[in-house]
């Protein structure tokens, strides 16, 4: 496993990058509302990432067991889907329902990626109960990334706290390295598990991770939906997400795509 850290040039730059990011979750999140398509949300993110001058990542990511290449610029995730929900004109949203995007950006041969769970009008207290648990536990990654510390612990930290509020942490996909290339390394999960305990992660200055905790209301279990791209539950019940682009420094986490450094 090879890890390449970031120097302080290569961090400016991939804020930038992060930057168009948050731009353009801010913005959708202003334009989600019932009767809203997800292609009228997957339109706008390109205007705005191609009006900075950036080239939005998951537009021709090749699929697998021959799937199609991933057709949209965002990946716009419905209730009981996870992640990869493709974006259509077909789908509109409705009140009630969660939303969940995920958004990349190059910009300058430097990434940032992030992704927001958005509650759409009026939305059982359990399912509120449930965003705001999967964003709290991508804030308690926050506050613990600085050098010297081992993933683990903090992966330990953020599935304790899911689990306390009865939840469950999706295991089949996890965070990432990012830097040039979306997907670097090292795997980032929101878990403990044996693999990680036998090679765990020390945070260092220079490291910048994806870390994107997604979390269901019912099982863990996940599985593809006839399209080869969309993740669904598996029992069908809803599932949030979360992410920012983190940069390890010596004051601890920057997040590229969340505005900066932390309040302590």
């Amino acid at each position: 496993m090879t890890i390449r850290l970031k120097s302080p040039e290569e961090i400016a730059k991939m804020r930038r990058a992060g930057r168009v990011v948050e731009l353009v979750l801010d913005r959708l999140g202003e334009m989600i509302a019932p009767g809203v398509t997800t292609e009228d949300l997957d339109a706008e993110a390109e205007r705005i990432c191609r009006e900075h001058g950036g080239q939005c990542l998951f537009k021709g990511v090749p699929g697998r067991g021959g799937a199609k290449p991933f057709p949209g610029n965002i990946c716009a995730s419905i209730d009981e889907e996870v992640v990869h929900g493709i974006p259509s004109a077909e789908r509109r949203i409705k009140d009630g329902q969660i939303l969940s995007v995920d958004f990349g950006v190059r910009l300058d041969g430097w990434c940032g990626d992030a992704a927001m769970t958005y509650v759409v009008g009026e939305v059982p207290a359990p399912v509120c109960r449930l965003v705001e648990a999967t964003r709290y536990s991508l804030t308690i990654a926050a506050e613990m990334a600085r050098p010297g510390e081992k993933w683990s612990n903090v992966a330990r930290a953020m599935q304790d706290y899911i689990e306390g509020e009865g939840f469950s942490v999706v295991r089949d996909f996890v965070g990432h390295g990012i830097g040039s290339e979306m997907h670097e390394e090292p795997k980032v999960p929101n878990f403990v598990s044996r693999d990680l305990e036998n090679r765990d992660i020390l945070l260092e200055e220079g490291l910048v991770l994806a870390v994107e905790p997604m979390v269901n209301l019912g099982t863990a279990a996940v599985e593809y939906a006839g399209d080869r791209w969309t993740v669904l539950t598996r029992d069908r019940k809803p599932s949030a997400h979360f992410e920012h682009t983190i940069a390890i420094t010596a004051d601890g986490a920057d997040l590229l795509t969340g505005g900066g450094r932390l309040n302590r």
